[in-house]
């Protein structure tokens, strides 16, 4: 194949694809440049056809070469290992609306490979890999309904800005970021996060986004028209109509039956039964056709679902199509945790648990990526464990959908957490268990997140409800269904979740199985989704309706404080001993960063005050009419030294060690000695001159000296002894050894 190459003006830059020189053995091979940006994209599709499966063999991996940001693996091997959780979540932006283009029917394998080459650290390459993976696809000679585009819409002020770069995304204007895809007249997948944004400011940003998607399809179509290979004839089973039709008859009534048991697990086990006994029926009338059986009578079983629901509004469980199933919101439901809740919503149920932590618990990820991210201090995870659906099989830890799931909920939060704040200075992890499931777990798991942060003292501004809207469609008639069950998922046309507050929508995210959906479909969708989220939110906010005042009495303690950058090292010590005392002494964590924030954790409060303290004497500096508890360091004849912070001293002249002539400086005081000073004066030099006198006076040890006493006392200076060579530092000089450093706690001095 030649080389060619076709590109489009998008968003203020070019979109180029090309084919013909690299990967040529791959059915179809796509580098796609956006900026420099660079990624290749590769479709195979194996011509055997796979036997003993009932689904579409459709495999997609999305992987990150951290030489595209010219960097070296850290890890121990120095090469890329298993996939981040970034390049999971990208994996699934791509398959899920590229597997709807595809045949059910289709047994074949297709993997779809991206990898990322280039990365020029403005134009972020999972969009790009999207469009790279649609045009692979397009032209390897895969079977394929419709083509996919995809584009990024980011509100940014008042403009809505196609594909932005990084730095517009970082930046404090951006509200909003939907990522669309589609084909030319539908939408068939959202990834949307916000910050409450009302409905119809996403419905236009939907719209301006599918305007982009048509002009990215126009460009694989000219792609495919030039390079394109001949469509592969591959096996796809047509619908055996009269086979349909002796299934309907033999087990229709039956089916129709399991609309009245509420129960989901009675209800499948009712369903395996009638598979059971047509299975029997046909095993004579029908041999070695059972694979097929099975599909007919999930075929009838969807008819019946969508016709009741088109023709009479009742849903398998009996309800209407806006009923939110019954919802239960309970808080506090387990001992010892820092916050927890449990949500239930009809037969789906989450145990949503918070735990705070310090930042040395923050998440820290860039070893192995192409992006040095920042320490990563709110984390959301889901777990999906076999027996909330009633089934039995290994665990390997967490999977697509549940780092997916995960990440869906954490976006739907985490605008309303106060991530990084000093007004929150911890660590969250938020982990939602399932329990049991039927349906929209990942939007269960959004409720019980709000609920567990507020129990939890986290301070979220208000609750956050997340729903998912079905659809049942026969071409001419649609009806959205609120909330729905695992039924209706599994045999539906869509998987639309919403979640949001009251003001606006935080998270979106859709899969269709269908064509796609309009914009003013979607709108109806929002507008839907909001009544019912606004119904589960007043439930949530009868069992909590603001954070809780006080922390769990097991959560750490943390304190924020900012020092000048200057004192950094005076906290430290030389080879960090001072602040390692602090630590050993106090049982406290403390954490220091370059900007001079420190953030001290303890386990209790003591700890915590007694750190706190500790650092604040280090960091200090000496006021004008403070009282100080200090050390005398040593004598001259005309006054004593004393420490009155650590590595600080100041000199209390001989005249102001008391209300009468001092005759000499040691009849008063002695070097050890702990005496209580008052700051009277720091001279422009920084020096520091103390008062015993005018503390004890202030102390009320002593009655105020006179007016117009003498206060000349120079001619005491005569008769000190000597006291050895002291460094002849002058008045308030530091010594060399104890600058910024602690006395690690010496002398039973009461810091003030």
């Amino acid at each position: 194949m030649s080389e060619q190459t076709v590109q489009t003006n998008l968003g203020g830059r070019a979109l180029v694809l090309e084919t013909g020189k690299v990967a040529r053995q791959a059915d179809g091979a796509v580098i796609a440049r956006y900026g420099e940006t660079t990624v290749l994209a590769t479709t195979v599709v194996d011509k055997r056809k796979r036997e003993g499966i009932d689904f579409l063999p459709l495999s997609v991996d999305y992987r990150e070469k951290v030489y595209a940001a010219g960097k070296i693996p850290g890890s121990v091997f120095r090469r890329e290992g298993r996939p981040t959780e970034t390049e999971t979540l990208t994996a699934r932006l791509i398959d899920r609306p590229m597997r709807p283009l595809f045949d059910s029917g289709i047994r074949n394998e297709i993997q779809v490979m991206v990898s990322v080459i280039s990365w020029d650290q403005q134009n972020e390459p999972d969009v790009l890999a999207m469009v790279a993976a649609s045009a692979s696809a397009a032209i390897s000679g895969a079977p394929m309904k419709d083509v996919m585009g995809a584009v990024r819409v980011a509100k940014i002020g008042e403009d809505f800005v196609i594909n932005p770069t990084a730095e517009q995304m970082n930046g404090e204007g951006m509200t909003l970021d939907v990522v669309v895809a589609g084909t030319r007249d539908h939408v068939t997948m959202l990834e949307v996060e916000s910050r409450q944004a009302p409905e119809a400011e996403v419905v236009r940003a939907i719209e301006i986004g599918h305007q982009a998607v048509r002009q990215v399809i126009d460009l694989i179509v000219e792609f495919r028209s030039r390079v394109g290979k001949p469509v592969l004839a591959l096996d796809v089973p047509e619908t055996d109509e009269e086979l349909l039709a002796k299934v309907r008859q033999f087990a229709g009534e039956r089916l129709i039956g399991l609309f009245g048991i509420q129960d989901k697990l009675k209800r499948s086990e009712a369903y395996d039964q009638i598979e059971v006994e047509t299975l029997g029926f046909f095993s004579e009338l029908e041999p070695d056709r059972g694979d097929e059986i099975k599909q007919a009578l999930k075929l009838v079983q969807q008819e019946i679902l969508k016709g009741r629901i088109l023709g009479e509004g009742l849903r398998e469980d009996g309800r209407r199509p806006k009923d939110v199933r019954a919802i239960s919101c309970e808080v506090g439901v387990v001992p010892r945790l820092h916050g927890a809740a449990l949500f239930t919503r009809g037969q789906t149920q989450a145990l949503v648990v918070v735990t705070l932590g310090t930042d040395s618990d923050a998440q820290r990820i860039g070893i192995d990526d192409l992006r040095e991210s920042e320490p990563r201090s709110f984390m959301m995870h889901y777990n999906f464990p076999p027996f909330s659906v009633g089934e039995v099989r290994p665990i390997r830890g967490p999977g697509r959908r549940e780092i997916g799931h995960g990440a869906l909920a954490e976006k739907a939060l985490r605008t309303l957490v106060p991530i990084d704040s000093d007004e929150f200075p911890y660590c969250i992890r938020v982990v939602s268990d399932i329990l049991e499931s039927n349906g929209s777990s990942s939007m269960a798991s959004v409720c019980g997140s709000s609920l567990a942060l507020m129990d939890a003292g986290v301070p979220l501004a208000k609750h956050v409800a997340g729903i998912s809207v079905g659809l049942v469609s026969d071409g001419a008639r649609n009806v959205l269904l609120t909330d729905i069950a695992g039924l209706e998922d599994h045999l539906g046309e869509m998987d639309f979740k919403v979640a949001g507050t009251r003001d606006g929508v935080t998270a979106i995210q859709l899969d269709v199985k269908c064509k796609g959906l309009t914009p003013g479909l979607i709108a109806d969708v929002l507008a839907q989704a909001k009544e019912a989220r606004l119904t589960i939110i007043e439930k949530m906010e009868s069992v909590i309706r603001a954070p809780r005042a006080e922390l769990s009495p097991y959560a750490p303690r943390i304190h924020v404080m900012y020092i000048d950058k200057e004192k950094i090292r005076d906290l430290i010590g030389p080879g960090g001993r001072i602040i390692r005392g602090i630590i050993e002494r106090t049982g406290a964590e403390i954490n220091v960063d370059d900007d001079g924030r420190v953030s001290i954790a303890g386990s209790d409060g003591a700890s915590l005050q007694q750190a706190v303290e500790e650092v604040e004497s280090i960091v200090a500096e000496a006021e004008v009419g403070k009282l100080y508890k200090g050390p005398v360091t040593r004598l001259m004849t005309f006054g004593a030294f004393v420490e009155v912070l650590p590595g600080k001293e100041g000199l209390v002249h001989i005249s102001e060690l008391a209300n009468e002539r001092v005759g000499k400086v040691q009849d008063v005081v002695d070097v050890g000695d702990v005496i209580d000073v008052k700051v009277i004066e720091i001279d422009d030099l920084g020096r520091i001159n103390l008062s015993k006198r005018a503390a004890d006076e202030e102390l009320g040890r002593i009655p105020p000296r006179p007016a117009g006493s003498d206060d000349d006392q120079a001619g005491g200076r005569g008769g000190d002894r000597p006291r050895g060579d002291r460094g002849g530092r002058p008045h308030g000089g530091r010594r060399p050894d104890r600058k910024g450093g602690s006395r690690g706690g010496s002398g039973g001095r009461d810091r003030r």
